[in-house]
């Protein structure tokens, strides 16, 4: 066991943001130090620990095992003490400059974003919002890691202990097609359905459900168009003769905008359950009980 009297606490800060940035540089120019001084910080953490901790690869900084154990206690215990040393633990939105790290899917973002930047930019105009790409392990990780401060989306609500949750809605699906479309109508026949051309999102998750309630209706997959993602469909929808079922709110959010119509599907899907994640380090930081707050009371159930 380490004697933590013979460990400088400011070590951990360098571990943390190298845990984050996977840069001695990038680490460098967040902390106003310079990259001697962080390799330093490096080769003495590793004396101290007797692990190399990270291993340069192309991607970067890579961490050892070691170093990827040490991402969640060592992220709480600063946390701890920034809230013990802290005794300003308020956040005035007015005046606050945080950047927040949120990911989501490009549903969520066609869905949250546009009214959430709207509502940042009135109540909290020098706060600023990164949208990033993760889900599942890796999105847990990245929480741990600090590399995200929240999470909002149907991604699975297995996340461990290192995360909270909260739901806040649930949604069915609804087909898009353009009005020329010369079979879809509500009410359209199973059987019409399934022999209508389909464009796919072929990398639905977390939304794959619905993919399969197609098979299962009997529509070949792999005999239609598809495309990865979610933020096309709309632009290929409004000109061709296609049906796209996708998830209700992503379907309301463009339908107006390109001139669409919707219908429910004539197949049973199980509905999504959206929900909001936020890492145990940052439960008590006001900062993000302002955004969760936010985005709840914007988005959540109640709020229509």
């Amino acid at each position: 066991m380490i004697d933590l009297r013979t460990l400088d606490l400011n070590l951990l800060v360098i571990l943390q943001a190298l845990l984050e940035e996977r840069s001695i540089s990038a680490v460098a120019r967040r902390l106003n130090l310079s990259q001697p001084a962080v390799s330093n910080a490096l080769r003495r953490l590793r004396n101290a620990l007797a692990d190399d901790l990270f291993v340069r690869s192309a991607q970067g900084m890579q961490p050892t095992p070691l170093a990827e154990r040490l991402a969640e206690p060592v992220g709480e215990a600063l946390s701890l003490l920034s809230h013990m040393l802290d005794f300003r633990d308020d956040f005035e939105p007015a005046i606050g400059t945080q950047r927040f790290r949120v990911a989501m899917s490009d549903v969520g973002e066609i869905h949250f974003m546009p009214r959430l930047l709207a509502r940042c930019a009135v109540d909290a105009p020098g706060v600023r919002i990164d949208t990033v790409r993760v889900a599942g392990a890796e999105l847990r990780r990245d929480m741990e890691a600090g590399r995200v401060d929240l999470a909002v989306g149907a991604f699975s609500e297995d996340m461990g202990s290192g995360c909270f949750q909260r739901m806040l809605f649930r949604q069915g699906y609804l087909t898009l097609h353009r009005p020329a479309h010369p079979l879809a109508r509500p009410g359209m026949p199973l059987a019409a359905f399934v022999a209508a051309r389909h464009l796919v999102i072929s990398r639905a998750l977390p939304y794959g459900d619905v993919n399969q309630a197609l098979e299962r209706a009997g529509v070949p997959l792999h005999e239609h168009f598809s495309v990865p993602h979610f933020s096309a469909v709309p632009f290929i929808v409004a000109e061709n003769d296609v049906l796209a079922t996708v998830p209700e709110k992503l379907a309301q959010s463009v339908a107006g905008r390109f001139g669409l119509r919707t219908f429910v599907p004539p197949l049973p899907v199980p509905p999504l359950q959206t929900h909001l994640f936020w890492p145990r380090r940052l439960h008590r930081d006001a900062a993000n009980q302002w955004l969760r707050g936010l985005i709840v009371a914007m988005y959540g159930a109640s709020a229509g």
